[in-house]
């Protein structure tokens, strides 16, 4: 699509002022909710790709932690077993071809399944990996984690650069970059012959089937493609948190990233990226100001289900459209 047939569209130019204001968050918020936006940057790349499986292609899993936690393991364990390596254009691409690797592996197993067998499948892989990490202890440092350093960022060091500084310049910048480019990749991908045919295959299976789609391959690249946008995810956020440790892989952290998705609006491309910058402030909250947080959470979700069943995303985009509707039904009166 030309540039200029795109800026016609009022989403492509919501798309882009949004993105020119994002380029001055640095400047409006304090040091500490950049980092939770920073936080909330990456789980909109993890909530991207997990939406491909669940509300394009209509498969929910319960593990897809385990992807997140092989990216962040990924760039840890560069760091610490191969320091001379641990920059930031080899960290990125070591991330998402283990995660890749890991995705195609677990996706071949659980692709075979469909429904409740399909979750508790790609739960029980999780927790697989889970244990292993676990148990691993001189190689993941178990349950004490390993530490993410600093790296270089385009043959520019950062040695002696603290943290904050960091992720106040720089870095920023870069994961706004990575974050649009994964938006509208996944944009492409959504409104693509592959996209429509997961969403065929996710309206009936049957009729996909009988149409020609190769079901259980479509639904192997789906998951795939997911499990690469959650291991970016997961690279690009232990950078931001400075340690990974292997609660990363547990079942609990898959559910926030369904959980995130639902508050957003599944099925809707904006709807996760909503929902994680949300939800991530949503639990910070809970947590600093009630040891009852996961009751919050939970109380959240339940009347998320039973008043805004299509996240807020849907929400919006449903009043959006009455009031479009009520505007052309006042034209017409005229």
């Amino acid at each position: 699509m030309h540039v200029k047939e795109m800026l016609k569209k009022p989403r492509w130019v919501v798309y882009l002022l949004i993105f020119i204001a994002l380029l001055f968050i640095p400047r409006l918020l304090s040091l500490h909710n950049l980092m939770l936006f920073e936080y909330g940057l990456t789980f909109a790349i993890v909530g991207l790709g997990f939406n491909l499986l669940l509300g394009y292609t209509g498969l929910l899993s319960f593990g897809h932690g385990a992807y997140f936690a092989v990216g962040a393991y990924a760039v840890a364990m560069i760091g610490r077993y191969f320091p001379s390596s641990y920059a930031m254009e080899i960290l990125l691409p070591a991330a998402l071809f283990f995660s890749l690797l890991l995705s195609i592996l677990f996706g071949f197993l659980c692709v075979r399944h469909t429904k409740i067998f399909f979750s508790i499948l790609a739960l029980a892989l999780s927790m697989l990996l889970y244990a292993l990490i676990f148990k691993l202890y001189y190689l993941t440092g178990g349950s004490d984690g390993l530490r993410v350093p600093i790296p270089s960022l385009f043959g520019i060091s950062n040695a002696g650069v603290r943290r904050p500084a960091f992720l106040s310049g720089t870095y920023y910048y870069f994961l706004l970059f990575i974050f649009a480019l994964s938006f509208l990749l996944m944009k492409g991908i959504v409104s693509s012959p592959f996209g429509k045919a997961l969403q065929a295959i996710r309206d009936n299976e049957v009729r996909a089937e009988l149409i020609g789609i190769r079901v259980r391959r479509y639904r192997l690249y789906a998951f795939s493609i997911s499990g690469l946008y959650v291991g970016l995810g997961g690279a690009l956020w232990s950078f931001v948190n400075g340690h990974v440790t292997a609660d990363l892989s547990h079942w609990l952290f898959s559910g926030e990233i369904v959980y995130m998705t639902l508050l957003g609006g599944f099925g809707i491309l904006e709807g996760p990226v909503i929902g994680a910058i949300i939800f991530t402030y949503l639990k910070l909250y809970a947590m600093s100001n009630t040891e009852y947080w996961m009751f919050v959470i939970g109380a959240t979700l339940i009347a998320l289900v039973l008043l805004l069943p299509n996240g807020v995303a849907g929400a919006v985009a449903n009043l959006w459209a009455k009031i479009k509707k009520g505007k052309a039904a006042g034209g017409t009166s005229c």
